[in-house]
């Protein structure tokens, strides 16, 4: 398998695991009707979250206020988040390119 092949799978399965993640929070109503666009704006925010307290961990390290297992986990998420935002950035690009292709 071609190496672009299974980043992909992988930042699949880890934009996947983030989405259940979201659905596992406490006060989150699996029944109710949740519209995409709240999810997606939930998932930005937990994103934009996420990559905030990695850049905190990160300007504690320098300070040397923080455990540096605890920097390199939030790094790490941070990491991850940010490679997820990328993937998903480039398929709804990718998809538009397509969708502009088609003929009339």
């Amino acid at each position: 398998m071609p190496v672009d092949k299974i980043s992909d799978s992988v930042l699949a399965a880890q934009a996947y695991r983030q989405g259940a993640k979201a659905l596992e929070k406490p006060g989150f109503d699996k029944t109710a009707d949740v519209s995409f666009k709240d999810f997606l704006s939930n998932s930005v925010q937990d994103a934009t979250q996420t990559l905030r307290a990695g850049e905190r961990a990160s300007a504690q390290a320098v300070t040397g206020k923080a455990e540096l297992a605890d920097v390199v986990q939030a790094v790490s998420s941070a990491e991850i988040t940010l490679q997820t935002i990328v993937a998903i950035r480039d398929r709804l690009i990718g998809a538009y390119q397509d969708i502009m292709r088609m003929p009339i």
